[in-house]
């Protein structure tokens, strides 16, 4: 997608005047510096609040102090049945039918409860391919499974880096490791978008690619869901987990998700962790010693779920589901382009450097920039001027306008600030 940028306010303004989900804005309520409104560039991070939150929040509230108990089968929004209301309008961010997707735990969490199940290592097929410098958890996650099943790190897992030179990796490496690794490997676990360059990967290549081989594929989609329109169903992913508290908007440490493929349901199939919410529900309330899996992703279900948690993870779908995904792509494109334009400015080029690939279609709203000086000091800037932004080091800076609350003037002005720190 291409499109004809100025360096002017009047010129931001004029693209603000043409956007049809400016208003969207208007949902949300954002931290204020020095008493105005900040510009919020961090949703990569932790998302604004909606306002419709608390609204969801107290209606849970409510329901437990005047029904108590009776909560879970009474009220406007019984508890026994909110997961699946949930499900509903996280299937249409995901791209996956309703009992394929779900709310639960955290990130990490549902991380080790699927590779618990998909992780099922042979003599030959035990390797692992994920990018180099992921976010730690999963490295985390990962290495403590393969150690507890007396495999050594070193040997299983397959980290791969971008080319000597390069900030993110190129396409056609990741699917050449597949292919060369393709004996041994048993699964290829990526980052949706990678978290520090902002690299989005090729998913439904590298899962056609993998599976090929006969391996497992799972994504991590922190970063990518409620950024990038997903087709988890048609792509056939074997299992995903997410938060939803960065581009979706849903609190702090807010209750994380999980994809897993129907080809993998039924109770013959099922290698989870067995826990008394994801017994099938007809008998769940028998309290019956043996453990009969609920069918769909609800039978790695393993506690009962956090309804205060929900509510907040229902006012973040609902409010993005207002606009739709495919919209809210269109407006980050151009947001990341008249971003990108800025920075590539004569005046700044030499100063910065920007990591996240050039070309709309393998980044989201994210640009990493590398500033060569003084990077720290200049976040600072960004923040004593109302803009707040994401420090990383040794001297990234994460901008991130998220299409549902972000304008092009926002983008303008960091812009300014920019030019004025750098001089």
């Amino acid at each position: 997608m291409e499109h004809s940028f100025e360096t002017s306010l009047s010129f931001a303004q004029a693209l603000d005047s043409k956007d049809t989900i400016a208003s969207m804005a208007n949902e949300f309520i954002f931290p204020e510096i020095n008493h105005k409104k900040a510009i919020y560039f961090c949703g990569n991070s932790l998302g604004l609040q909606p306002t419709q939150a608390q609204a969801d929040i107290s209606e849970v509230m409510t329901a437990w102090s005047a029904l108590g108990i009776e909560g879970f089968s009474k009220g406007t929004h019984p508890w026994m049945n909110y997961q699946n209301e949930i499900s509903r309008l996280l299937m249409l961010v995901i791209g996956a039918e309703e009992a394929e997707v779900t709310a639960m735990n955290s990130l990490t969490i549902n991380l080790h409860l699927l590779l618990q199940s998909f992780y099922q290592p042979t003599p030959t097929r035990y390797k692992i391919l994920m990018e180099a410098g992921s976010f730690p958890s999963d490295r985390y996650a990962i290495v403590s499974m393969l150690k507890k099943a007396g495999i050594e790190p070193s040997e299983a897992l397959i980290e791969l880096a971008p080319r000597a030179g390069e900030s993110y990796l190129r396409t056609e490496d990741i699917l050449q490791t597949i292919e060369d690794e393709a004996p041994h490997l048993q699964m290829v676990l990526f980052s949706g978008v990678q978290y520090y360059s902002g690299q989005l990967f090729d998913m439904p290549g590298i899962t056609k690619a993998a599976k090929a081989v006969g391996a497992t594929v799972g994504w991590d989609l922190a970063h990518a869901v409620g950024n990038f329109p997903l087709q988890l169903h048609d792509w056939d992913v074997d299992f995903a987990v997410w938060c939803h508290y960065k581009y979706l908007n849903s609190g702090p440490g807010a209750v994380g998700g999980a994809f897993v493929h129907r080809q993998h349901f039924g109770q013959d199939a099922f290698e989870g962790l067995a826990g008394w919410w994801g017994n099938a529900k007809a008998s769940r309330f028998q309290m019956l010693p043996d453990f009969a899996p609920e069918n769909g992703v609800d039978g790695w279900h393993v506690s009962t779920p956090n309804m205060i948690g929900l509510a907040a993870v229902k006012a973040g779908l609902t409010v993005t589901n207002k606009v739709g995904m495919e919209i809210l792509r269109a407006k980050s494109l151009q947001l990341t382009g008249y971003l990108e334009f800025l920075l590539n400015q004569e005046d700044l080029r030499a100063k910065l450097e920007i990591l996240t690939p050039a070309d709309p279609e393998q980044r989201g709203a994210q640009l990493s920039v590398y500033f060569k000086d003084k990077a720290a000091d200049i976040q600072q800037a960004l923040l004593q001027a109302g803009v707040i932004t994401d420090y990383r080091r040794p001297g990234v800076i994460r901008v991130a306008p998220a299409p549902l609350y972000c304008s092009f003037e926002d983008v303008y002005r960091f812009y300014e600030v920019i030019q004025k720190v750098l001089g």
